[in-house]
């Protein structure tokens, strides 16, 4: 318990020194839809990053309920590992959605730079 919690402080510190401001968060490139070889791509790691959170004890699963939310999310993590937003624009616009995930939003960030 006292691990969490220390992570959770670390994080929420790290998190706070690299907060973008509202500018950038309206100010975030275009969407660009995946072409099919890219979308064939980006499903095979965002399998690996699927499997790797549920080996993660301190991840929690977000509450995406409606179809609405599932494409959101998984667009936001396709702009993440197409480099159409960075690693700071992709917590931000998350977490802004979902503020009591800024561990998951981090991890999955983080879990893109491996795969």
């Amino acid at each position: 318990m006292i691990q969490k919690i220390s992570l959770f402080i670390l994080t929420a510190a790290l998190l706070a020194g690299c907060s973008p401001s509202m500018t950038s968060l309206t100010a975030s490139k275009r969407y660009e839809k995946p072409t099919p070889e890219k979308e064939e791509k980006f499903q095979e790691v965002m399998i690996k990053v699927a499997q790797s959170t549920q080996e993660n004890p301190i991840y929690h699963r977000m509450a995406l309920n409606s179809p609405e939310e599932k494409e959101w999310f998984k667009d936001l993590m396709y702009r993440l590992w197409d480099r159409q937003i960075t690693r700071k624009e992709f917590i931000a616009e998350g977490t802004a959605k979902y503020p009591d995930h800024i561990y998951e939003f981090s991890y999955i960030a983080n879990a893109y730079q491996r795969f």
